[in-house]
């Protein structure tokens, strides 16, 4: 329920502690996680990823978080309400992993020199920078025809596949540390416990998670991997470091524009449709963002951070209900942009990832999840309930196969080398999960969205999503692993099919011409004739 005022709009809040230290240690997990990447993966030095990179990075996620927190409040005084909450921002956490290990990481590989990868980085955040920014006034009218069970469903299988199962799997690798802290943050955000003196339980879990870690620690227990020598040895890392243009670099990476476009293009689109989902995630937790300035405010301020030496994409953020949930509205979003401005700019990041047990964070993510998952049941009609499910398989289908490579790649081999044939003979049906996860934010949505519209008996409509789906399948966007034309040729010709039955349903069907509305009371479609 909205809540009137007759004033401007409070900047900060009590419940806006609740949700700085949720989402500020969320993107504090983030950097902790790129940083690693960049040191660990890629081998960058340092003192570009200290003195450049993450000031560049820290510099874009303050232009970004200050400016949803001005059209949070923007829109309190518009609608006289004192309960909008800022949408959330941040790197894009699916991005990170692709930027880093399909552009990255190869071509530093390639040429021996990190450099370059990095340089590929900042060109392939350069082209869909512009992506965004041309796509933000086409959204629009996608969102308006797209069926909401096809939004926050597609969302619901990034939470789950890419958002809640990682940090799962931290938690129980790590479980004195890992599992507490889940019960402190769900006693509290679920439970409705209060900590002493209203201390929030981000923060709560954050402190006896680290004080797990050090305690035990001097009893010879090593939970969350810390250790004196990696403190010690952290505040090397200290001192200003200013973000400065890195035009040069920008355009270096231009050499390598063919592999980029590969996957630019299509996580571009990508971008598109979170971003649309994470919008409707605000609208239906009742803040109404406008699409075309969510994603102009996207590309511009990726692009500024691309200038200056950042090569990861910024996004707004699923879990906006979360964060609204516990309390957030204005000032947590822009709190949370100073402090990782401060962190960025005096290398303060690697004292950080030396001193917190990033297992200690990693249940806040799986909240979010939760939360995210849930939200596509509760604000879609019940009898949407089967698309919601549809949606979620393709993002578990995408997050399977990236296992696999991951485990074949740790091997020192591939699916192509072991064999399929061998692979399903194994039960392990690699060619569908390539098939099936290639391109999923937008399988999930195609797929929902025809689903819903049966559902609701709009053949016409279903139809016109299947149509879209063999053209997006067609040139690559859906179903293959690269954008070209015929790359699953069967694939497109089967949407086609499911297009013409369609229409043919449209056309012929009595029942057509009254859609079902959904009623809370309805059950399932065809539930009594499945028992």
């Amino acid at each position: 329920m909205s809540t009137a005022i007759s004033s401007k709009p409070k900047i900060w809040v009590p419940g806006d502690w609740n949700a700085f230290f949720g989402f500020g240690t969320n993107i504090l997990v983030n950097l902790l996680t790129l940083t690693a990447l960049m040191r660990y993966v890629l081998k960058l030095p340092d003192d570009l990823i200290f003195g450049r990179i993450l000031p560049a990075t820290g510099l874009m996620l303050f232009l970004s978080t200050i400016y949803y927190a001005y059209l949070a409040y923007k829109l309190a005084v518009k609608s006289g309400r004192s309960d909008v909450c800022a949408l959330p921002s941040g790197i894009s956490v699916p991005h990170m992993f692709v930027v880093v290990f399909v552009i990255m990481m190869p071509i530093a590989g390639a040429t021996g020199d990190p450099i370059k990868g990095w340089e590929a980085g900042l060109t392939w955040v350069f082209v869909q920078s512009f992506v965004l920014m041309v796509g933000g006034f086409v959204a629009p009218f996608i969102k308006k025809i797209t069926p909401r069970a096809a939004l926050l469903g597609a969302l619901a299988g990034v939470s789950i596949a890419f958002i809640s199962l990682r940090p799962a799997l931290d938690m129980y690798m790590d479980p004195v540390i890992g599992i507490v802290c889940f019960a402190i943050l769900l006693s509290s955000w679920f439970g409705g416990v209060r900590y002493f003196k209203g201390i929030p339980a981000g923060l709560v879990a954050i402190a006896v998670g680290s004080l797990i870690a050090w305690g035990g620690l001097a009893f010879g227990f090593h939970f969350g991997g810390m250790s004196v020598e990696k403190l010690g040895s952290s505040f090397a890392s200290f001192g200003f470091s200013f973000p400065v243009p890195e035009f040069g670099h920008v355009f270096g990476g231009f050499q390598y524009l063919g592999v980029i476009l590969v996957t630019a293009i299509p996580f571009g689109i990508y971008d598109l449709v979170e971003a649309m989902d994470n919008v409707e995630s605000a609208e239906a937790g009742g803040d109404h963002y406008p699409t075309t300035r969510v994603l102009t405010a996207d590309g511009v301020v990726s692009l500024i951070g691309c200038c200056l030496g950042n090569p990861f994409i910024n996004a707004v953020y699923i879990g906006h209900p979360g964060w609204k949930a516990i309390g957030g509205r204005i000032g947590y979003s822009a709190a949370t942009g100073v402090m990782v401005l401060i962190l960025s700019w005096f290398g303060i990041l690697a004292v950080m990832m030396a001193l917190i047990p990033v297992v200690a964070i990693s249940p806040i993510l799986l909240y979010i999840g939760m939360l995210i998952g849930a939200q596509a049941f509760q604000e879609t009609p019940k009898n949407h309930a089967p698309a919601v499910i549809l949606a979620l398989i393709p993002q578990v289908a995408g997050w399977g196969k990236l296992m696999i490579d991951n485990a074949l790649g740790a091997a020192g081999t591939n699916a192509a080398t072991v064999g399929l044939d061998k692979l399903a003979g194994a039960g392990v049906l690699y060619h569908g999960l390539e098939l099936l996860g290639s391109g999923a934010i937008l399988g999930s949505l195609i797929l929902a969205a025809i689903a819903a519209c049966i559902i609701d008996r709009t053949f016409a409509k279903a139809a016109g999503f299947a149509a879209a789906g063999a053209v997006l399948t067609f040139f690559g966007f859906m179903h293959s692993e690269a954008i070209g034309i015929a790359k699953t040729p069967l694939v497109a010709l089967s949407y086609l099919g499911v297009a013409a039955l369609l229409f043919g349903c449209a056309r012929y069907s009595v029942s057509a011409e009254e859609p079902v509305k959904a009623r809370p009371q309805d059950a399932l479609p065809g539930a009594e004739a499945a028992l």
